[in-house]
């Protein structure tokens, strides 16, 4: 049977973020860091490979931090530059990011492994009315303490809130933009057909560039779909449904959403084709799994569950896990087993091999 991990890289994998200077100045790690980091990482993943050299693989990752800078040189520059729109600076990031993520491809080369790694730039669909435009809740950018946070927030308009606290109790402060649920990857064919040709595609990144789709306006005898910046498209009216036409949307799509999505969206279209295949998905971050009570004196590791029970325990009223951080994930990984996913994981990096004998992070079942 045929078996695709797909690993969906949180910030921390590439760009660790609550760093501070020896003044206690909050630091926005440098390409140089990224990349050295990147390269801790693609280690611990060519571990994997070589562990599970039969299996197909998938990576995603976040873009919290790097769409976040390239936001911010956009609005230094803006008296004599032109502004960046979310979805292009999506775009941005996602070729930049795939690049640093396909040095991978050197740590195979060294241990004469002959996977490819190649970045596939991602559009992902969303709902125009989704409510995350009107209260946002993705987090983006660097780390702020709560002075810097209150400064951005009267001078740029920025909307801020508490991301987490830090190991000493100091209370971290990120930007937020919109987060729409994803209901479509628009490259899903093309994600198939590197993955068939044995190649590793780098996908989705930072949730996928979101677009939406473009209702037509009949008038004339002519079908035209409006997008962005006046650009138009006609044809003659007819036919049977509209065409699948789209355009950008200012916002930041959840990577562990959009990572559950395409995994049960190559799961689901497999089986169609009558093949047998398992589909997991592994979301990490810098914790060691999903966690209650979080930085309280109770707090307890969840190491594994079955989805009711996790969904149970995501419903309670106050939620149990952060909205900006863990709850994301949570969200994914039961999203992901309930619709068809043969098992989620929820951990760190060095930790995989440990989460998947149960003794480290969090592992969601069906059931």
């Amino acid at each position: 049977m045929k078996k695709i991990r797909i690993f969906a890289f949180g910030g921390n994998e590439v760009s660790p973020v609550g760093l501070k200077d020896a003044a206690g100045k909050t630091l926005n790690p440098d390409i140089a860091m990224q990349w050295q980091r990147t390269a801790v990482t693609g280690k611990l993943v060519a571990d994997i490979f070589e562990k599970h050299p039969k299996d197909l693989y998938v990576m995603t990752h976040g873009n919290g931090p790097q769409v976040g800078n390239v936001l911010m040189r956009a609005e230094l520059c803006r008296e004599s530059l032109p502004p960046l729109p979310l979805d292009v600076c999506v775009a941005d990031t996602q070729g930049a990011m795939a690049f640093m993520l396909a040095q991978l491809n050197n740590e195979l080369n060294v241990r004469g492994i002959d996977n490819i790694v190649a970045g596939i730039v991602t559009q992902v669909v969303v709902n125009k009315d989704d409510p995350d435009f009107k209260n946002p809740s993705k987090y983006i950018g660097p780390s702020y303490s709560r002075e810097e946070a209150d400064a951005r927030v009267k001078q740029d308009g920025w909307a801020m809130k508490l991301y987490k606290k830090d190991a000493h109790g100091s209370e971290i402060w990120r930007r937020v933009v919109p987060s729409p649920v994803p209901t479509d990857i628009v490259e899903i064919e093309a994600i198939e057909a590197m993955l068939e040709k044995g190649i590793v595609p780098v996908t989705v990144g930072g949730g996928g560039i979101p677009v939406r789709e473009v209702e037509p306006v009949i008038k004339g005898g002519r079908e035209t779909y409006i997008c962005n910046y006046g650009v138009e498209f006609s044809k003659p009216a007819g036919g049977a449904k509209p065409l699948k036409m789209y355009t950008g949307v200012e916002a930041v799509i959840d990577k562990d959403l959009a990572s559950a999505l395409l995994g049960n969206m190559l799961l689901k279209r497999a089986r169609a084709r009558g093949e047998k295949v398992e589909v997991s998905l592994t979301i990490f971050t810098g914790e060691d799994g999903a966690k209650l009570n979080y930085q309280k004196p109770d707090q307890r590791d969840l190491r594994v569950i079955k989805v009711s029970e996790l969904e149970a325990i995501y419903n309670q009223v106050p939620p149990p896990f952060p909205a900006g951080s863990m709850g994301p994930k949570i969200k994914a990984a039961i999203e992901f087993v309930k619709n068809g996913g043969s098992v989620a994981y929820i951990s760190k990096t060095d930790l995989f091999e440990e989460t998947l004998a149960g003794k480290a992070g969090t592992t969601i079942l069906p059931g």
